[in-house]
């Protein structure tokens, strides 16, 4: 699990930091947003304490009705040393009473000028993607025709220089070597490279290249959701491989899975080419046309036909 902190939030959405400093590495540990309403009322019997608390102008407001020592007592119920932060939406004034008590604590204020519900939509989204469940494969992802193929195999089967093939055929690359894959909506995967290998792709013979330097911006990509699968591995003459495109593999990443077809690799086969063909193939089969089921269609057509004719 990805850590996530205020400061991380307070850098990405450019927030003003009202109060509690000391608390800006606090982590965040769920992407649920709290809108303490009913805390501003006095039940905090089940206060989600662990959650980010956002204020805005309902909250506000009937925070101003309260008597003095409610005021008090209500902030310091609200700021406890789980809290990871505090919120205020559309630039609004943070009462001394929550200031007091997120200090008293180390809870970070932070203020933004978005409305209440853009808030909460970016913020959600925001954390539902850096708490996402994380792992990384080995592999090569790419960006084909919108389609992103995680391309898998042994180490030295070709891999990359396939990528790199891709890549001069006008397709972007995601990552090459290590692919970081988060999990986000159940059953979506998302691939991001590597910090350190961003753009980055290792040719044995030549060594490292920076594919953005040599083919331009348009030629990678930040992350991409995976959607195929493409595992290489050396030719074996004992194996039978599909023909048809009939069986249908899966790979399973968390709980999510994922179409997977296996190429085998033999001098003479441009993989490049059969990869930019499987994914276009895949593109066809998500908009209902499947030409191995067509042709078994066909085929069992022609056979009962036979069989009538001998009747």
């Amino acid at each position: 699990m990805a850590k996530v902190t205020a400061n991380d939030i307070l850098e990405k959405f450019q927030f003003e930091l009202v109060a509690g400093e000391e608390g800006i590495y606090r982590p965040i540990t769920t992407s649920d947003i709290s809108r303490p309403g009913i805390e501003m009322a006095g039940f905090f019997t089940y206060y989600p304490a662990r959650r980010l608390q956002l204020i805005g102008r309902t909250e506000l407001s009937f925070f101003k009705q309260l008597s003095d020592q409610e005021k008090k007592e209500r902030m310091l119920k609200l700021c406890t040393y789980d809290t990871p932060g505090v919120i205020l939406s559309r630039g609004l004034e943070a009462p001394k009473e929550l200031i007091e008590a997120a200090e008293e604590v180390g809870v970070p204020v932070l203020r933004s000028t978005h409305t209440t519900t853009q808030l909460s939509s970016r913020l959600t989204n925001f954390l539902e993607g850096r708490l996402a469940p994380l792992t990384a494969m080995h592999g090569v992802l790419v960006d084909i025709y919108g389609i992103g193929v995680m391309i898998t195999g042994s180490s030295g089967v070709g891999k990359s220089e396939t990528a790199l093939d891709l890549v001069r055929r006008g397709h972007r690359l995601v990552a090459d070597d290590s692919v970081e894959i988060r999990l986000q909506n159940e059953d979506t995967l998302v691939g991001h490279p590597p910090e350190l290998i961003r753009h980055l792709l290792e040719i044995r013979g030549l060594g490292i290249i920076n594919v953005m330097t040599l083919f331009g911006a348009g030629a990678v990509r930040p992350f991409k959701r995976i959607s195929l699968c493409i595992n290489l591995e050396n030719w074996d003459q004992g194996k039978a491989y599909d023909r048809l495109g009939l069986d249908e593999e899966t790979l399973k990443i968390f709980d999510a899975e994922i179409p997977k077809l296996t190429v085998p690799v033999r001098p003479g086969r441009n993989l490049a080419v059969i990869i930019e063909v499987a994914a276009m193939n895949f593109r066809l089969k998500r908009l209902g046309f499947n030409a191995a089921q067509e042709f078994s269609e066909r085929l069992t057509e022609v056979i009962q036909d036979g069989d009538r004719d001998e009747y």
